[in-house]
């Protein structure tokens, strides 16, 4: 007998065959035939699905990308034609840069109507082409299998990153002989390239040989599920490690080869002996504008290895010596069974002063004030320190996302949800969400400025919904904080439009229903997150913190790395 199912229901299907457990989404005309199939696949015996109504599109896709960071799955976002997509095209971009394996299906008017200038019509291709590793359309109900399949093969193999799937509303109610599809291989598509031998043995040679290695650890050993490979790595032959902001995870913070974080606001030793090193080891990371400071000058003493899945990230930005392209899950263990047994005392040792210098000019002073306003840094410190070794940092965007990724600690992978490429505000509290679903066990800290609180807000909805336990601590210093200090720093200290009018967020708490604490005083820190952490569901935490609280280190936008200042 043959099973005939529409479209709508062979999607239910497909994302059933993909392993797909939860899906963010917001209902809408041209998405409503796949709403009416989800209905059965969320209750009763059929259900295999949890739903999570966001309160906007662009919500669904941050949540989706909080989901799949935690998780190591696909994040998959749902919505409808027009505005619904076009509202998830932020977090579209957002997963792209940061490589975050997400798909998002949309509805579509159907193909009788395109190019009419239907209702809530839109070139969703054409428009989502540039930010997508795939953009395409099912027009007809017998594609659904078939498309479904490869867009999420393509999403979270190789480099991973966003795919959007256009789906035709005749497409969602044609009838068809349902036939599972399973896509393993794309003609031209090479996510796991073929590890060279040759570079792998010139690769070993040059660490063998190197006085003053140096390892930049990005996110890219956390996509490949690289972290032990990369410890084996480091310790066989001794080699200190800094890591990009979104791979701060891939080594626990307490790991003896850790010597920070690199970049603008990163640590102070860690940038300026990428300076100094001779054998410079780029592992998973694109050398960001936002490590290398100024490229003309950055590591010239050094030979450069650099070890990607992604062929066009070699060369881009800073010229390599090496390269390993392959997947590091692969590539590490190999160049590892090549390397001596060392262990570069001298040269680790030699991060020490800087180390001690940071430590006792900005550390300090951020994490244990003596006297005035709360700053970000002891609010940071308080919580790592409180919150059991496997909890979540998930971040804003500004100084609160600066502040935690420096101060919060590290011991368990997939640890840190912060939106790095495109720095999107709003991108928090979503993130979060997803997070916790992704994460049910783990405790989900979510910093925010009071500027980021409030780019998605409405996101409180779907937190008391859910009772979705995010612990939400909003840093408020009445100001686009990270604004606020470059107009300082760099044009007269003109304030323009930074400052913030702000809401009684104890009030919109109560509107949602969920606990809200206001910290004022340093000698109640330490209790109020306690009270946070100790509330079984969601709670947010309001600091009121110094209006001018600045971020240090910093290396000025367009300098060396080595020219960090330690004071403003």
């Amino acid at each position: 007998m043959r099973d005939r199912i529409t479209g709508s229901k062979a999607l239910m299907r497909a994302l059933q065959a993909e392993g797909v457990k939860t899906i963010f989404g917001y209902p809408g005309g041209s998405i409503m035939p796949v709403y009416d199939a989800l209905f059965d696949y969320t209750r009763g015996e059929k259900k295999c699905f949890d739903h999570i109504l966001v309160r906007h599109e662009q919500g669904a896709t941050h949540a989706a990308e909080g989901y799949a960071r935690v998780s190591g799955e696909v994040g998959v976002a749902l919505v409808t034609s027009g505005p619904g997509v076009t509202n998830t095209l932020t977090g579209v971009a957002d997963a792209m840069l940061d490589s975050t394996p997400i798909v998002v299906i949309a509805g579509q008017v159907a193909i009788g109507a395109l190019g009419t200038d239907a209702f809530q019509e839109v070139d969703l291709v054409g428009v989502s082409q540039p930010i997508t590793k795939w953009s395409y359309q099912i027009r007809h109900a017998e594609d659904v299998a078939w498309a479904v399949s490869r867009a999420f093969y393509i999403a979270r193999t190789g480099r991973p990153g966003p795919v959007v799937l256009d789906f035709a509303k005749n497409a969602q109610v044609e009838e068809i002989d349902w036939e599972p599809s399973k896509v393993n291989f794309v003609r031209s598509y090479v996510p796991y390239p073929k590890l060279d031998a040759e570079a792998v043995r010139q690769a070993a040679e040059l660490i063998n040989n190197a006085k003053k290695p140096l390892a930049l650890v990005g996110q890219g050993v956390e996509l490949g599920n690289a972290q032990s490979e990369l410890i084996r790595f480091l310790e066989k032959a001794g080699i200190p490690a800094g890591r990009t902001m979104l791979g701060l995870s891939a080594l626990p913070s307490n790991h003896p080869l850790n010597v920070g974080m690199l970049g603008m606001h990163g640590n102070y030793a860690v940038n300026l002996k990428e300076q100094e090193c001779d054998v410079l080891i780029a592992i998973g990371m694109r050398f960001s504008d936002r490590v290398t400071g100024n490229l003309k000058t950055y590591a010239k003493q050094a030979k450069v290895i650099h070890l990607d899945i992604d062929r066009s990230e070699i060369d881009k930005n800073v010229k390599t010596d090496v390269a390993v392209v392959a997947d590091c899950k692969e590539s590490l263990p190999a160049i590892t069974a090549l390397l001596h047994k060392n262990n570069h005392q001298e040269w680790r040792d030699s991060f020490k002063p800087l180390d001690r210098m940071e430590r006792e000019k900005v550390i300090e002073p951020a994490i244990h004030p003596k006297e005035g306003p709360l700053l970000m840094g002891e609010v940071v410190n308080v919580v790592a320190e409180q919150t059991p070794d496997d909890a979540v940092l998930v971040t804003d965007v500004g100084q609160n996302q600066l502040f935690a990724t420096r101060y919060f600690k590290y011991h368990h992978k997939r640890s840190i949800c912060t939106s790095g490429g495109l720095g999107t505000m709003g991108y928090g509290m979503p993130a979060a969400i997803g997070a916790t679903f992704a994460a049910p066990d783990r405790t989900v800290c979510c910093f925010m400025g009071d500027g980021g609180f409030q780019m998605c807000i409405e996101e409180l909805g779907t937190i008391m919904e859910q009772k979705a336990p995010v612990k939400m601590i909003v840093m408020n210093n009445h100001y686009l904080g990270n604004v606020r200090q470059w107009q300082d720093m760099f044009w007269l200290r003109r304030k323009s439009f930074t400052k913030m009018m702000n809401p009684d967020y104890s009030m919109i708490a109560k509107g949602y229903g969920i606990p809200y604490l206001a910290l004022t005083e340093r000698k109640d820190l330490a209790t109020a997150v306690e009270q946070m952490l100790k509330t079984d569901g969601p709670f947010i935490l309001e600091c009121a913190i110094k209006e001018e609280d600045n971020v240090l280190p910093m290396t000025p936008p367009g300098m060396n790395v080595d020219q960090m200042m330690l004071e403003i």
